[in-house]
């Protein structure tokens, strides 16, 4: 973004200010800041060094050191060896270590012992059969390459890379949905209700995520089925 995106961000920024009269102070003329500081400033600190460097690139530094909080080394790796599948890196060197990794580190309970020694055979012929076919350098993500492999018939040939690539393709969701349900039980795990238990408190996020589906539910309904489970000190 420092080296490609700051061009095109000052054209459509002047554009802007065109097209609503406002005015555009001359970039090379130099920059002056208030206070003591300006005793400090460069000759050659203009007004476009400060806004391309004190500003955009700063911005850019401050949402690097966001994501690097944010993303941990495992889950870089993460993403780093689930790239491999990816038919986007397919002008790069296909490597099936990084799939076997992949599933060896994160996946562990998914594949048995067997079905990892066959997923390094399914591999050797996916590189020869599929990454030099003509036809997968026009896939454009992971999504694509799952519904091309379906419609030419290559899944039980390959059910175990097949398998390995619909993991990746769910971990957005599952991250998605942990992310949701952190966020939700501080809404519902209240101060007055830290003594809920598990069960009650899993039922409960069920009911606030498919709180649509829930409206639709018949009180009377719930009212004849609990009354089914037994007999209570107080009739309903």
């Amino acid at each position: 973004m420092k080296d490609e995106r700051w061009d095109d961000l000052l054209s459509l920024v002047k554009l802007f200010c065109q097209d609503r009269s406002i005015y555009v102070p001359d970039l090379s003329s130099p920059y002056l800041s208030r206070g003591a500081r300006a005793r400090k400033e460069c000759s050659n600190h203009t007004l476009e060094h400060h806004y391309r460097v004190d500003i955009f690139y700063e911005a850019i530094h401050c949402q690097l050191m966001e994501l690097d909080h944010r993303f941990n080394d495992s889950s870089l790796e993460l993403l780093r060896l689930s790239a491999t599948l990816d038919p986007k890196s397919a002008n790069e060197s296909f490597r099936s270590i990084d799939v076997c990794h992949l599933v060896e580190k994160f996946y562990p309970e998914d594949f048995s012992e067997y079905e990892r020694d066959l997923l390094k055979i399914q591999l050797q012929h996916y590189e020869v059969d599929v990454v030099q076919n003509a036809d997968y350098i026009q896939l454009e993500s992971i999504s694509e390459l799952c519904q091309w492999l379906i419609k030419t018939g290559r899944v039980p040939n390959y059910h175990l890379i097949y398998r390995v690539a619909t993991l990746i393709l769910i971990l957005p969701v599952s991250t998605a949905t942990t992310e949701r349900s952190f966020s939700a039980m501080s809404l519902l795990k209240t101060r007055l209700r830290n003594k809920m238990e598990d069960e009650f408190l899993n039922d409960s996020l069920v009911l606030y995520f498919e709180r649509e589906l829930a409206e639709k539910i018949d009180l009377e309904t719930i009212l004849q089925d609990f009354k089914k489970t037994g007999d209570r000190r107080v009739p309903l």
